[in-house]
């Protein structure tokens, strides 16, 4: 027994003198209990509302004021004709816009009142959320500013306008998310090993004698998997645009330029992971499990961003994922010209610079 027991204090011992297991064992249920608890969330919070008020009177500002005072949505702009709302749409600032029609506190009691929801469906299950919030508010505040005794043909309901995705297909919105999700692991999980590989094979003094400088190393690492990527972006496209029947309603040619970029800052991330671990299956779990779950979780594939508390919004900029998806809704679904995306994409090309720039510098020209 006392044998037994020597045993399991040096398992003890082994145990407490490895930080890095016992930061996994101490420190990733934090970090999932966090995320898991404040990121993955249903609850519509913080939708960007505009109102389009042509009538501007009593009823239609007690409607507007009861859906700024509510938690799920926030009124950030107010327009004076439908070209601003289509503008506003198309450079993604609103969420949903409320129009309502001219002399609507006088229609209201005869049933002539008419208020409109368009609502930007490329995420349905959100649109829906929100829809069925708006409503409800909506129609509370008019069976409030109705007497008792009008007929229920004068009751508020809205018209609703889906935007962009008017058949609610959920394909419209995990398509992108996918996308992102894929080419980020896809792309890293290839380049995680190539440098790690050199130092466990014993190849590596073949590349640090010769005459190459550190950079083009690493980057002579990174053409071929570009290569094969471009490859796995073709059949993602059209496996998408054929099979699953999601359009491309932007500029293919952007697409698949920004794709590229991404495709690069996803390599630079795998190299980068290589060059900091020792071994190839340390860079394979870096690379595939410890990347997937920010990936998923905060770049909007799933859940959205605007939900989350702010500092997981703000830790969520730092995830490439984040802004390409972004990219690819707006250019697939919503057919935006690349000018509306253009912040995105020089975000990605930030990454990607700083990525390789990290990569270059922690290079080490000499074999431990």
């Amino acid at each position: 027994m006392k044998q037994f027991i020597a045993f399991v204090k040096k398992e003890f011992y082994h145990i407490f003198r490895d930080r890095r297991t016992m930061l996994i064992l101490l420190g990733m249920p934090v970090v999932q209990i966090i995320l898991f608890g404040f990121a993955i969330s249903t609850e519509v919070k913080n939708v960007r509302l505009a109102v389009l008020d042509p009538s501007n009177d009593v009823v239609t500002r007690k409607i507007i004021d009861r859906l700024d005072a509510s938690e799920y949505f926030t009124v950030t702009r107010r327009f004076h004709s439908p070209r601003e709302m289509e503008a506003a749409f198309l450079k993604n600032k609103i969420d949903m816009v409320v129009v309502f029609n001219e002399h609507f506190a006088d229609g209201l009691y005869c049933g002539d009142a008419r208020v409109q929801l368009i609502v930007d469906a490329t995420d349905p299950n959100m649109s829906t959320s929100q829809i069925n919030y708006a409503t409800g508010i909506v129609s509370a505040v008019g069976q409030e500013m109705i007497s008792p005794g009008i007929s229920s043909s004068a009751r508020l309901t809205p018209d609703i306008k889906l935007l962009y995705n008017p058949q609610m297909k959920s394909a419209y919105n995990f398509v992108p998310g996918v996308m992102g999700l894929i080419l980020m692991l896809i792309c890293a999980m290839m380049t995680s090993i190539s440098i790690v590989r050199e130092k466990e094979t014993g190849t590596m003094e073949i590349l640090l004698v010769s005459p190459m400088n550190s950079l083009f190393v690493i980057l002579s690492k990174a053409v071929p998997q570009f290569v094969l990527s471009i490859l796995n972006l073709t059949t993602i496209l059209l496996l998408s645009f054929f099979v699953l029947d999601v359009p491309i309603a932007g500029s293919l040619t952007a697409l698949v330029g920004v794709s590229l970029v991404f495709i690069f800052v996803s390599l630079a991330l795998g190299l980068l992971i290589s060059n900091v671990t020792q071994t190839q299956v340390a860079a394979m779990l870096a690379s595939g499990m410890v990347l997937m779950l920010p990936t998923i979780i905060l770049s909007g594939i799933i859940f959205p961003i605007e939900s989350m508390p702010g500092i997981l919004q703000g830790i969520s900029c730092f995830i490439p994922a984040r802004w390409y998806v972004s990219i690819v809704r707006r250019i697939m679904i919503e057919g935006v010209p690349f000018m509306y995306v253009w912040k995105e994409t020089a975000i990605l090309l930030f990454m990607a610079v700083v990525l390789i720039g990290i990569t270059t510098r922690t290079f080490k020209n000499r074999l431990e």
